[in-house]
């Protein structure tokens, strides 16, 4: 027989714990624990108790808030889950001081201070801004589409649900001819006879909710009557918001975080940027010429014309942006034709295009790749109603540029004495249009600072979304209604920041 280290399930020994050991440096319990204790003011949480003289002691905001922010930074939302973690789990233990909140008292914190959660975020990017950890010179947004604690079959715009309670009018009355007929034959089908009355009073409650909704509800033109939305997204439609983040290129750090009711994101931008300049001037976080960039979800004449109107350096593409680089039609072309096995291919380069060319269709001047001034040569409208403008290369410039091989289609006529300089033109406007903001954009982004900016923006904030997304679980919002959805939405991005804090603050340190 094999000889086992014996062992006795039933006896009993005592095992000394000290809680604050299970808070080691460098874990995100203890940069919870640290800042909770060290560097944020919960004094705002005070106001909303009223036991000072009578009543039962409440528990205090500092424990509710750590054992919040660990649980939902390993994917935890159930408050009931949060409170069997504070009577099973060592470091929930350690961060609740060994007691167990009640699930109520959990999910009433979590929904009933939103206002505050949003003062906390603003303290901890003080935190980060006084630790360095803010570049303050690029910002990239974007959203992620969440389904909420709503119903899908009861949302939608007033337009929608008027064809609905229509519908089911339709079918209510369906019912009735069909039962009005049974009567007529003096038919015995009772079965029948009960489905049909079960399906009118279903239908007829499904109507009068409808129906008091809409008499009580204002219309919002095209945007959701309730406060959720339906959203498209890759796995389908989702009756829920789009939480919007605004991250800092330096360290990813969530600048600001808002929850919208909307599923389209081009509705966002201006409150995105009204936001983060009214938070950086109330904080006293000094901002100097910031660039912001976004995808094309945000681009729309409107948001063009409001940056250009308040001065603000953005960077948002259209959705053509792709189709005018060139790079990526010489990507797809590489990856969609089929390469020899043998041989030599042949090699030829491609003329530069004119979209990297310097154009303001403003003023109608063109600056040419290598940094030359050209001149109009001529402007006319073609047969489609497109007017369109021509520049040309000065001859002696193009004759001496270092870029005449990969600039011009015959770089010898450049050499002739009859030659002409590299020639380019552009659609300054369509059906006799002046040109618009969206043009001003188009020609911000088409340059290759634009390029090189717009670069930025998956790697700024796509990881953000990674992060709060894939390791911190939140792939749906458990509450319902705008400000307690804002509320857990800053909770995710507070903790994100924390994180950000332990790794590379003074915690990492």
């Amino acid at each position: 027989m094999p000889k086992f280290i014996p062992y006795d399930p039933s006896q009993s020994k005592m095992v000394v714990v000290n809680y604050a050991d299970q808070l080691q440096p460098g874990t995100f319990e203890h940069a919870i624990h640290f800042l909770i204790e060290q560097k944020l003011d919960l004094s705002i949480f005070h106001p909303s108790f009223k036991n000072d003289d009578t009543g039962r002691p409440a528990y205090d905001p500092a424990i509710l808030l750590k054992i919040i922010l660990f649980a939902y930074s390993k994917g935890i939302t159930s408050s009931r889950e949060i409170q069997w973690s504070c009577e099973t789990n060592i470091i929930f233990k350690a961060l609740s001081c060994d007691t167990v909140p009640h699930f109520t008292t959990i999910a009433n914190f979590v929904s009933g201070y939103s206002e505050k959660i949003e003062i906390l975020f603003e303290q901890v990017l003080l935190v980060c801004d006084e630790q360095g950890l803010l570049g303050k010179e690029l910002f990239a947004l974007d959203g992620c589409k969440m389904s909420s604690n709503a119903s899908k079959e009861w949302s939608g715009t007033h337009k929608e649900l008027t064809q609905k309670r229509a519908k089911i009018q339709r079918q209510i009355q369906h019912h009735i001819t069909a039962h009005k007929a049974l009567d007529k034959n003096k038919s015995h089908d009772d079965e029948r006879r009960a489905r049909s009355e079960q399906a009118m009073e279903t239908l007829t409650k499904a109507h009068d909710k409808i129906d008091e909704f809409l008499k009580s509800a204002s219309p919002r033109m095209g945007k959701g009557d309730n406060e959720s939305a339906k959203m498209t997204t890759s796995k389908g439609t989702i009756q829920g918001y789009n939480g919007i983040a605004t991250v800092d290129k330096k360290h990813q750090i969530i600048v600001d975080a808002q929850a919208f009711g909307e599923g389209q994101e081009h509705h966002t931008l201006q409150p995105v940027l009204k936001s983060v300049f009214d938070r950086f001037k109330r904080l006293d976080i000094e901002l100097d010429d910031p660039i912001f960039t976004a995808d094309t979800g945000y681009a729309n004449e409107a948001n063009m014309k409001y940056l250009h109107e308040n001065n603000i350096n953005g960077y948002i593409p259209d959705n053509k942006f792709r189709q005018r680089d060139p790079k990526f039609t010489e990507q797809k072309n590489n990856h969609s034709q089929r390469r020899p096995i043998t041989g030599k291919t042949k090699v030829s380069l491609s003329v530069i295009p004119a979209s990297e060319f310097d154009f303001d269709p403003v003023n109608k001047t063109c600056i040419c790749p290598a940094k030359e001034q050209m001149w109009l040569r001529s402007e006319h409208v073609d047969r489609l109603g497109h007017k369109k403008i021509f520049f040309e290369g000065r001859l002696s410039k193009c004759r001496a540029c270092d870029l005449k091989q990969r600039c011009m289609h015959n770089p010898d006529s450049a050499n002739h004495r009859k030659g002409h300089g590299r020639q380019v033109s552009f659609i300054i406007n369509k059906g006799q249009r002046a040109p618009n903001y969206t043009d001003w954009m188009k020609h911000r982004v088409d340059s290759d600072k634009g390029k090189l900016i717009y670069s930025h923006r998956m790697s700024v904030v796509e990881p953000v979304f990674g992060n709060i997304g894939t390791n911190k679980r939140l792939n749906r919002f458990s509450l319902r209604g705008k400000k307690k959805i804002q509320g857990q939405w800053q909770l995710y991005c507070l903790i994100h920041n924390i994180e950000k804090l332990k790794n590379y603050g003074e915690l990492a340190t």
